[in-house]
């Protein structure tokens, strides 16, 4: 039988695949997300040492991500690879996994509220991926930011209604939260509006959807809170939000300060 091309994954792509069979030469192996296409991990594939015995390495019934090297019309195979997947390559192919069954659970609740056939959520679900590059990713989107983001794909404003509602109850952003204090000193005649363009300029910084907040502390002193999604994202806000503030007051000749707690 000959492989369709059109359903089967590229080379290069990482694929989820469940070892069915291992014999001396390797293992055979369906693929999870291409309807259980059967593959094979060659021996010479598994390590990048010499394997002397598979079963160290694999067992039958497991799991593993694979890295596709070639496809064969001839055999009606996929060639894989196991030693080409890097550490961080199965750790994000396994989140995208999680994420992907995730999303197929929450619109299937969505089809069950709505009495959707499955043309209908299929269809909308794959205008929602073709925006968003996955299911998923679209659902935090509408988490985020709300149904507004979704307004040009046409769909349904009851679906839309339904899959905002059931998206919150299921997905929960991540957020982190870094912050400092500032002090601020000038002698400028128009000192309290100079220092609140400053703080404005703080908290005008959203990048990746982080959130800036200034509180008086007294005595020209203000506390920066800074919430986001990841450490990293939240300090370079954090960085841009006091650079911003600390243009302006120097500028005019003032004296500005920053200390991270």
């Amino acid at each position: 039988m000959a492989i369709d091309l059109q359903e089967t994954p590229e080379v290069g792509e990482l694929v989820l695949a469940t070892i069915r069979e291992i014999t001396s030469h390797g293992a055979y192996v369906t693929l999870e997300e291409y309807r259980g296409l059967r593959g094979f991990l060659h021996v010479s594939e598994i390590s990048t040492g010499w394997v002397r015995n598979v079963y160290r390495f694999i067992k039958l019934n497991q799991k593993s991500v694979l890295k596709v090297i070639r496809t064969s019309k001839a055999r009606a195979e996929i060639d894989l690879s196991l030693r080409q997947v890097s550490g961080e390559e199965r750790k994000e192919k396994l989140i995208a996994v999680k994420r992907a069954d995730r999303a197929k659970v929450i619109l299937e609740n969505v089809r069950n509220k709505m009495n959707l056939s499955e043309e209908e959520i299929e269809k909308y679900s794959q205008d929602l991926e073709d925006k968003f590059d996955s299911r998923y990713a679209a659902l935090e989107e509408v988490v985020r930011k709300g149904p507004k983001v979704v307004e040009n794909l046409n769909l349904p404003p009851e679906f839309v209604e339904v899959l905002d509602e059931i998206a919150r109850e299921k997905i929960v952003i991540p957020s982190v939260a870094i912050k400092g204090e500032v002090e601020i000193i000038t002698d400028q005649p128009d000192g309290r509006s100079l220092i609140h363009q400053a703080l404005s300029a703080a908290q005008s910084v959203k990048t990746g959807g982080a959130q800036v907040t200034v509180t008086y502390l007294g005595s020209s002193r203000y506390k920066l809170d800074v919430t986001a999604e990841t450490y990293k994202t939240a300090e370079k806000v954090i960085a841009a939000a006091t650079e911003k503030a600390k243009d302006i007051i120097v500028k005019k000749k003032g004296k500005f300060s920053f200390k991270r707690d």
